[in-house]
């Protein structure tokens, strides 16, 4: 699996500075074809690609289950993927066909992102104690070898509250939650009652990739944006933010945390 590679660096510390190698996160472009057409380029780490590219046609709708997909093959020579489906969820054509970003429209409302996604609001059980997200957040960590080696990576965990059920990394963050939920779709696991522990801040393509998972809180190392908690306040999502150590700020629907 090639995710690193070695590069000099020069190191400088006081008046110091000296000759070293350091370990940095290998980056690629993939490019996602569709039945044949080109869907988009995705820049990612390239491994677990099978489940990037399921929770990534998953995110933008374009598939329900992994039981629609008839056939993916990888060329790594050419750096491309081929994904055969069958009665796609929408069309694929024009804003979609992409370098990755994540709407086309320039309206960026809630209304309209609620809207554009089709995805009902959340309704979960769900009750985590905040000492277990603490250490949640802290397993996942310990879990990230590659940004534990590199410092350039994001992790994305599955976690029922008590355990870490899945964990990937991956440059983009993005690309460590489709990643995750590529496998929930291969897997048959269903985000409902379940927590999702993040690395990196949550905006609101984050927080639409949670939500159609079902997916009723996420708790994350950084801060939401203030769309992703509009979204979250109307879509019944709990976000938890800037957890660290024994310290997190509860931003909407604190019922969850006790």
């Amino acid at each position: 699996m090639h995710d690193r590679t070695t590069v000099p660096v020069e190191k400088i510390s006081g008046a110091q500075r000296t000759r070293h190698e350091d370990t940095v996160i290998h980056e690629a472009a993939v490019t996602l074809y569709l039945n044949g057409s080109e869907l988009a380029s995705i820049i990612c780490s390239p491994f677990h690609l099978e489940e990037l590219c399921l929770g990534f046609l998953y995110a933008e709708g374009i598939i329900s289950s992994a039981g629609e997909v008839n056939r993916f093959s990888q060329d790594e020579q050419n750096g491309s993927l081929e994904v055969d489906i069958t009665n796609p969820a929408r069309q694929t054509t024009g804003c979609l066909k992409r370098h990755i970003a994540s709407y086309c429209s320039r309206d960026q409302s809630a209304a309209y992102l609620l809207h554009s996604a089709g995805i009902a609001p959340v309704t979960s059980e769900l009750r985590v104690t905040a000492a277990d997200i603490a250490r949640l957040l802290t397993e996942m960590e310990q879990r990230g070898e590659l940004f534990t080696s590199t410092g350039g990576a994001h992790g994305a965990a599955l976690s029922d509250g008590q355990t870490i059920l899945a964990f990937f990394e991956d440059v983009g963050r993005h690309n460590a939650l489709d990643k995750l939920a590529g496998w929930c779709l291969m897997n048959k696991v269903s985000g409902a009652g379940k927590a999702l522990l993040f690395s990196g801040r949550v905006p609101s393509e984050i927080l639409l990739k949670t939500a159609r998972l079902g997916i009723p809180l996420i708790a994350a190392r950084s801060a939401p944006t203030d769309l992703a908690l509009e979204l979250a306040d109307q879509l019944n999502i709990t976000i938890v933010g800037f957890v660290r150590g024994q310290k997190m700020n509860i931003y909407t629907h604190g019922e969850r945390v006790i």
